[in-house]
């Protein structure tokens, strides 16, 4: 998926995405292979109690097809359910950026639930632009902080174009953003191939990449940081997708989200 950065440059030829926005990118990992290790009823689960609509947001999600896919499966919709279903928006409204304006264009354009789902441009990374946009829209609803957030095949992205820092910042203000976040990190095999794919193209290598100390097992070093350093707890693993990607959800313990409404617990 695509990822925030500090330059949102389109790419134009296959494999040329230094932020992670592939044109094509659900033609080769498509949403069900993530939707369908979620269980039913999830959000029923988590939030039983919670005041409706629940917030969501969805970082880096390209042209918004996997944020479409998880919707519907979140509230149950049926493929061919009208858009207009008054049910969905009363449960989850759903906001969801990208650094990529073709991508978000493309989402905008096609998404079955423009009431309901919103794409943005935006480089979560620039807090000068992501704070004002974001604490604009959670103020529609009278709210400071997202119930739940997503962030799939994203965190790469963020740490070979931030570094090390730059992903124990992208972290720290999801865990603040959100009281649950379901991540999938991208395995090291992902980076390695991410760096020949550039080379290959004849283009700079990322700057960060081979200075990189959180190396290795991705998922135990974000769940490591997420848990030490961010006052999250991790709920539950999904599995894994055929492409070798773990599904996490981890929960804030509260601490860390100041304003935060009551909600289940």
């Amino acid at each position: 998926m695509a990822a925030p950065s500090s330059a949102g440059i389109p790419c134009s030829e296959p494999g040329a995405a230094p932020y992670g926005n592939f044109p094509n990118y659900s033609r080769f990992h498509p949403p069900e292979g993530r939707v369908s290790l979620l269980p039913g009823g999830l959000l029923r689960r988590l939030f039983p109690a919670a005041a409706r609509p629940l917030l969501g947001i969805d970082v880096g999600c390209n042209s918004g097809e996997l944020s479409v896919a998880l919707y519907r499966h979140l509230l149950g919709l049926q493929d061919k359910s009208s858009p207009d279903q008054p049910a969905a928006g009363k449960d989850l409204h759903l906001l969801c950026c990208d650094i990529d304006a073709a991508l978000i264009e493309r989402a905008q354009q096609s998404s079955p639930f423009p009431a309901f789902i919103s794409f943005a441009n935006l480089d979560i990374m620039d807090s000068t632009s992501r704070e004002p946009f974001l604490s604009s829209y959670l103020g529609r609803f009278g709210r400071s902080t997202f119930d739940i957030g997503f962030c799939m095949s994203v965190t790469m992205w963020i740490h070979l174009n931030h570094g090390d820092s730059g992903l124990r910042e992208f972290l720290a203000f999801l865990s603040s953003l959100c009281k649950y976040l379901l991540i999938e990190p991208q395995p090291w095999k992902c980076y390695r191939a991410a760096a020949r794919r550039l080379r290959k193209l004849g283009r700079n290598d990322f700057d960060h990449f081979r200075s990189l100390a959180i190396n290795g097992d991705m998922a135990e070093r974000i769940t490591q940081i997420l848990t030490k350093d961010c006052a999250m707890e991790l709920v539950c693993c999904f599995g894994s997708t055929s492409w070798d990607r773990s599904l996490l959800l981890f929960k804030s313990n509260g601490s860390n989200q100041e304003g935060r409404e009551p909600s289940e617990s």
